[in-house]
């Protein structure tokens, strides 16, 4: 596989200015640049409506509080950017010829990156008072597993999690998170299951879920995972579906014989995992399959999306 190193002229949003990707500059003395001293939120929007705005925000305020990082933006602030945002790429990803009460009626779903560092000044490995932090925010198309793919289900593999301990801060600093993928990408895997002293953890870029008899089982949200916004959302959707959650400590073994896997992420909402290590996941009888569990999980995920659609265009 290849990438093109040249950037596409997508909207985004730098210190207070509008402008296309390759124009937006920052300082080589940038913190972020320098030591990965920044954190950053990825915002699903669903036919021109953020997802669980709200709660986005909120763990962005976690993330800043946790590296002594004054927010820059009122809440009110960054809604009216990723409003800018969600408009300028309708605007960018609209066919030509097209016209815009068409457009606006069908907004294309994408994704909004943000992300604050400290800012600007030389390099020194204490957190330097009084600089003002860098902001950052970009859009671009929200790509989503294939219908063939969420009905067969992913292959993913297990290491064990070499990151820091400070899972739960959304940081720029992810070097270990680029090396958990890569062992996957090398297995011609989706993901990387990760073990610390032999229980569960998370995934490179996602959340796991294990589901056994009938029940789903998560993490603890503890310094050791990332809070990922699929959490909250879990908890309504369990409730609304009535099936049990349980947060707590998941064993290796109790992975590996897992009626059912599953992935979260604002990209794979939710995605079943139907092959670990290369062995089929799941009971006899069903072994390789998506399960029942995670088809309800997500359904209410798909229902959960509609309703905030549907509530943004009654105000």
């Amino acid at each position: 596989m290849t990438f093109s190193q040249e950037l596409p002229p997508l909207p985004c949003y730098l210190n207070g200015e509008f402008t296309r990707l390759p124009d937006a500059k920052i300082s080589v003395m940038d913190r972020g640049f320098i030591f990965g001293d920044g954190v950053y939120e990825v915002l699903p929007v669903y036919a021109g409506v953020p997802f669980r705005f709200e709660h986005h925000m909120a763990r962005l305020e976690r993330s800043l509080g946790a590296l002594r990082i004054a927010p820059p933006m009122s809440r009110a602030e960054w809604r009216e950017v990723t409003t800018k945002l969600i408009a300028a790429y309708a605007q960018y990803s609209r066919p030509a010829g097209e016209i815009d009460s068409k457009k606006s009626a069908n907004p294309p779903d994408q994704l909004i990156y943000i992300q604050v560092t400290r800012g600007v000044a030389m390099r020194d490995h204490v957190m330097p008072q009084n600089i003002t932090p860098t902001v950052f925010a970009m859009t671009n198309a929200l790509k989503q597993p294939s219908a063939e793919v969420r009905e067969k289900g992913v292959a993913c593999v297990t290491a064990n999690d070499f990151r820091w301990e400070k899972g739960h801060i959304k940081s720029t600093s992810l070097l270990g998170a680029v090396f958990a993928r890569q062992i996957s990408f090398d297995a011609e895997a989706t993901e990387t299951l990760m073990f610390r002293d032999g229980f569960l953890t998370e995934a490179a870029a996602s959340n796991v879920w294990v589901v056994k008899g009938g029940k789903l089982l998560g993490s603890p949200k503890d310094n050791l995972v990332l809070e990922g916004i699929r959490y909250g959302l879990f908890d309504e959707i369990c409730r609304e579906i009535g099936v049990g959650l349980e947060l707590r400590r998941i064993s290796r073994e109790e992975v590996l014989n897992a009626d059912e896997l599953l992935l979260t992420s604002a990209t794979k909402e939710v995605l079943a995992v139907t092959s670990l290590d290369g062995k089929p996941v799941g009971p006899a009888g069903s072994r390789g399959q998506p399960g029942p569990v995670g088809k309800r999980l997500f359904a209410g995920y798909q229902a959960a999306k509609t309703r905030e659609i549907n509530a943004n265009v009654a105000k």
